[in-house]
């Protein structure tokens, strides 16, 4: 009885994870998330464009909808669903996102102010003629080579051949397995002249090619405010960007003035122009500013506009800094020029992409004219077939009406084989014998029609063969001399700038860093207002008297303080963290104001409020402090007068916690209450004043696994609370000892 026994391999289970991660890592960088240095497009952008050259929806073509493209790409060529496809086609027409459009979209293809695009069904495209023209002509030459697609079914080019360094024009952004990709966009003008710079002299420094390309053209245009910087940038690949929105003074009857934005940085683009009216308002009702009066957004397809009303006597100078300093109308493009270079991911300056492109190029017009130049071969061999036929053509004539089949005259025409072949003459059969025309020459004969006989259809045969004698010369001078396939290309580099080339978006200067000096606000009164959801708000002090029922009901804290003042927040973790006023935000009274999180240290999923004040107000208190652990002090409030935004409001052991602070300046007795129902009562002046750095004096002694739950601070009036959903009165019970056990009360 025959037996198999499997042969088991065994591998160190991190290896196998090591490799498979690795492997899967290698697949999204290379064939999904960054660009080609070669053509600058990445797999999806690549597919979709060959997708509509293939389906012939040129520039000069009606549209189709873009539905039937994303489909058909995903069908053919990519895979890995239509969102992803349609995503990319969108991002292709989007003239405010790339410097050169490569798809002329026709519906809803979204906004500047981040409106998304109608769905495909809705939608139409087609080829521009710069991707036509520049990105997918050649391809029949043989100039690319072609790989099988995902199911082997059809090919699909390995990289398209893009005529000028798509990577630096329209820049790429993308985010890998471990590695992202940002590259700027770049004026079409300038990287050609730059391209042609480095051809003429390949020493060239990244400071020479810089003479020519200036530094990124962004499609919003805006201002790039670090000049000097981009040198080091452009030599190692990475660095920050700075830019700057375009802002112009615009006179108004009445000596007014409005500042209006005409240009925003690249980075705000979308979901990021609506924040920045956001925090612009958010200045006013702050009241960082008072110079604004109203702020609108009246960009259209025309270009941005966003226009702030001033006030008359308005600081614009030092409202301008201000929104360069507080807002996003200054912002940061961080680059890192990385795109796959010989198949693998590599940090890229200037000069090695503009390299990279130059070898494509090489090797693509090296293809095509080896293409060209075998097919005006055959164009020749065709041609001197027809020349020499035309001078024999009566003994061609008599060979065809002699013979009986296209073979036995083929054979006579190739090899000079006569027999079966009846001839008039003799010397006709001599002369045939003779003849050596090559295969595809007689096959040229055979076809040959009989008006090309006539004679000025010989003239022209004999100039058609001396311009592919011409040809034929050319495109070896080309493909033998570098020197002329370096003028051919710079020649076709020429060309397309004078077609495509726009001027220059993006101004490119040195500017100072902006410095903002922060007006004094003229101090007001208000009323401070913060919910058990931990909001925080002011209000005008008259809007309150107006709703001071309502605002007593829904709020915890309420107190008047300054707008100069700072807020006080204590927690039970024994930490005071401190807000100023003037982050808190003046509304209407129904609006919901601002998380205590938001504007300080204060971490609302770890920390638990137990008193607000105000600085004012805490310099004049003394405070009463009681831990879980039984312990109490007070501590007079000048302690806590700090500039600092979090400070140790007391010390605390590991295992302790805050259970209560709060004023203790007209309190006479202290109540503490602990978990399990006992009760102590003792006079205010037993406790002792001490710093905010230590834990305190023992405030009532616990039984095993009791803790302090609350604390009371009683003055002259009557306290009564709730104890089991029965009435305490507080003042009623029995006054003790600091330190002692207190009276355990009945439930």
């Amino acid at each position: 009885m025959d037996t198999k026994q499997d042969n088991i391999i065994v591998t160190d289970y991190a290896e196998v994870m090591q490799k498979s991660y690795i492997d899967y890592a290698m697949s999204v960088i290379i064939s999904r998330a960054l660009p080609d240095v070669r053509d600058g497009l990445k797999p999806v952008q690549r597919r979709t464009l060959y997708d509509m050259y293939e389906l012939g929806i040129r520039y000069d073509h009606p549209y189709r909808k873009c539905a039937r493209i994303v489909g058909d790409t995903m069908g053919k060529y990519h895979p890995h669903g239509d969102s992803s496809i349609y995503e990319a086609l969108v991002v292709m027409a989007q003239d405010f996102k790339k410097g050169r459009t490569l798809v002329d979209g026709h519906g809803n293809f979204g906004s500047i102010e981040g409106d998304g695009a109608a769905a495909m069904r809705y939608t139409e495209a087609r080829l521009e003629k710069l991707t036509q023209e520049v990105f997918l002509r050649d391809l029949d030459k043989d100039v690319v080579d072609f790989l099988p697609n995902f199911d082997e079914t059809e090919k699909e080019p390995e990289v398209l051949p893009v005529r000028i360094p798509n990577l630096l024009i329209n820049g790429s952004e993308g985010i890998a397995v471990g590695m992202a990709t940002s590259i700027p966009t770049h004026n079409l003008g300038e990287v050609v002249d730059a391209v042609k710079a480095y051809m003429r002299d390949n020493d060239i420094s990244v400071k020479g090619l810089m003479r020519y390309l200036k530094g990124p053209d962004f499609p919003t245009g805006g201002i790039v405010v670090n000049k000097d910087e981009l040198l080091e940038i452009y030599e190692t690949g990475t660095g920050k960007i700075r830019i700057r929105g375009k802002v112009e003074i615009e006179k108004l009857k009445g000596g007014k003035k409005q500042l209006v934005i005409t240009e925003i940085p690249y980075t705000m683009l979308g979901a990021n122009i609506g924040k920045f009216l956001n925090d612009v308002a958010s200045l006013v009702e702050t009241r960082k500013t008072t110079d604004i009066v109203d702020i609108s957004n009246q960009s259209s397809k025309e270009g941005i506009r966003i226009v702030l009303e001033l006030r008359k006597d308005a600081d614009v100078d030092n409202l301008t800094r201000m929104l360069y300093k507080k807002t996003r109308l200054e912002d940061s493009f961080g680059v890192n020029m990385l795109a796959v270079a010989d198949g693998k991911p590599e940090t890229l300056s200037l000069k090695k992409i503009i390299e990279h492109h130059v070898d494509f190029m090489f090797d693509v017009t090296t293809r095509k004219y080896t293409t060209l130049l075998g097919k005006e071969r055959e164009k020749k061999e065709i041609q001197e077939g027809l020349i020499r036929a035309v001078d024999v053509i009566d003994l061609i004539i008599e060979i065809l009406r002699g013979s009986s089949s296209r073979e036995q005259v083929k054979k006579c025409l190739v090899h000079g084989v006569t027999e079966g072949i009846r001839f008039r003459k003799k010397t006709s059969e001599k002369e045939a014998a003779r003849l050596s025309f090559t295969e595809n020459q007689a096959n040229a004969i055979l076809d040959m029609r009989l008006h090309r006989l006539i004679g000025l259809e010989i003239r022209a045969l004999e100039e058609e063969y001396a311009e592919t004698l011409k040809n034929i010369s050319t495109y070896e001078d080309i493909l033998n001399n570098y020197d002329s396939m370096a003028d051919v290309i710079m020649k076709d580099l020429d060309s397309i700038k004078r077609e495509y080339a726009t001027p220059r978006r993006t101004a490119i200067e040195n500017a100072e860093e902006v410095v903002y000096e922060e007006k004094k606000q003229e101090a007001f009164e208000a009323v401070f207002l913060m919910d058990r959801f931990g909001y925080m708000k002011f209000v005008d002090t008259a809007v309150y008297e107006r709703n001071k029922e309502a605002a007593d009901s829904e709020n915890r804290y309420i107190f008047r303080c300054m707008s100069t003042d700072r807020i006080c927040l204590f927690t039970e973790e024994g930490r005071m963290h401190t807000v100023k006023a003037s982050d808190i935000p003046v509304v209407r009274f129904r609006d919901k104001g601002v998380p205590a999180d938001n504007i300080s240290n204060y971490d609302s999923a770890s920390e638990r409020i137990l008193y607000v004040t105000s600085m004012a107000e805490l310099e004049k208190q003394t405070l009463f402090f009681a831990t879980a652990g039984g312990l109490v002090k007070l501590t007079a409030g000048q302690e806590f007068v700090t500039a600092k935004r979090t400070v140790a409001s007391t010390k605390l052991t590991e295992e302790d916690r805050l259970v209560f602070v709060g004023p203790a300046d007209s309190m006479e007795h202290v109540v503490l209450q602990t978990a399990s129902g006992y009760f102590l009562r003792f006079l205010k002046n037993e406790l002792t004043v001490m710093k905010k750095n230590t834990q305190g004096s023992k405030g009532i002694s616990l039984k095993p696994g009791d803790t302090l739950e609350h604390a009371y601070m009683l003055s002259g009036v009557e306290y009564t609370i709730d104890y089991h959903e029965k009435p305490l009165v507080l003042n009623r019970l029995k006054t003790g000892k600091r330190g002692g056990t207190g009276t355990k009360t009945r439930k």
